[in-house]
């Protein structure tokens, strides 16, 4: 599945602007102004906000409900969402646990600068990456390890469909420090393999400042209550061996956040080609 959006836009042919010449003249002359000014204003707000009803469908299915309504309480939420999602880390509590992230952390390399400009993201619930869609290889070696993991640790981990968008593969925390979804660590969506996982504020900046991610807009802080933990980020698709190597890091830093352990997630290595 391809994940695209459409801009607005509105063409007219010629028939169409006569249509709408003779009718701005009858309306000039038959209607009061304030009525005329107000349809003049309407048509394209109507229109705009069909065509980004349509977008929002376009993300297919998430945590919102498809239907218009679902798409209200998200045009009420897009008010308050954060408008820099790059560069504005959350604020670690002080009686955060665990205290510290990983990343970073003694013991561990930095993350690397990921290679390349950011992807286009849209929406908000959903949220689709645009551009830069993992392979199907990525996409299976990253299960393949995630439910190993769980095999290894079943009375810590495990796998189920998410239950924050309700599609999509997602990691479970059996006995969570931090509970939010369930327990649920990440999960991956189904159409582009993009991810949303919660971590360590710590960790977050390491993501942001190395471009391998950016906050969700709806994890804002403030008088409203946002529907999402201000910890809650997206991670980008892993568009080769060298992006998974990096996002089993981040996953492990996401497993670290939820339940204040630290594990190994190992990636298959690719078999060697015969000669």
């Amino acid at each position: 599945m391809v994940v695209h959006q459409n801009p607005f836009s509105v063409t007219l042919d010629a028939w169409a602007m006569l249509a709408g010449s003779l009718l701005l003249v009858a309306g000039m002359h038959f209607i009061k102004a304030f009525m005329l000014e107000s349809i003049i204003v309407a048509v394209p707000v109507a229109l705009l906000i069909r065509n980004d009803y349509l977008n929002f469908l376009l993300l297919g299915p998430g945590g919102t409900p498809p239907t218009f309504v679902g798409y209200l309480r998200l045009l009420w939420f897009r008010m308050f969402a954060l408008r820099d999602v790059y560069h504005s880390p959350p604020v670690a509590e002080p009686n955060m646990a665990p205290s510290r992230g990983i990343l970073r952390s003694s013991g561990h390399k930095e993350l690397p600068y990921r290679p390349g400009p950011r992807p286009l993201v849209a929406g908000l619930a959903p949220q689709r990456q645009l551009d830069q869609q993992a392979s199907a290889a990525c996409y299976a070696k990253l299960r393949a390890a995630v439910e190993t993991l769980t095999c290894a640790y079943p009375d810590a981990l495990c796998t189920a469909t998410s239950c924050i968008e309700k599609h999509g593969f997602g990691l479970f925390a059996r006995h969570p420090v931090n509970v939010w979804g369930q327990g649920e660590i990440f999960h991956i969506h189904d159409s582009e393999k993009s991810m949303h996982m919660s971590l360590h504020p710590d960790d977050i900046k390491e993501v942001l400042d190395k471009g391998w991610g950016q906050r969700h807009p709806l994890a804002f802080k403030g008088w409203v209550k946002a529907p999402l933990p201000t910890t809650f980020v997206m991670i980008y698709a892993p568009r080769d061996e060298s992006d998974l190597a990096i996002i089993a890091r981040i996953v492990e830093a996401a497993i670290w956040y939820t339940m204040a352990e630290k594990v190994e997630l190992n990636i298959p290595q690719a078999e060697p080609r015969l000669l």
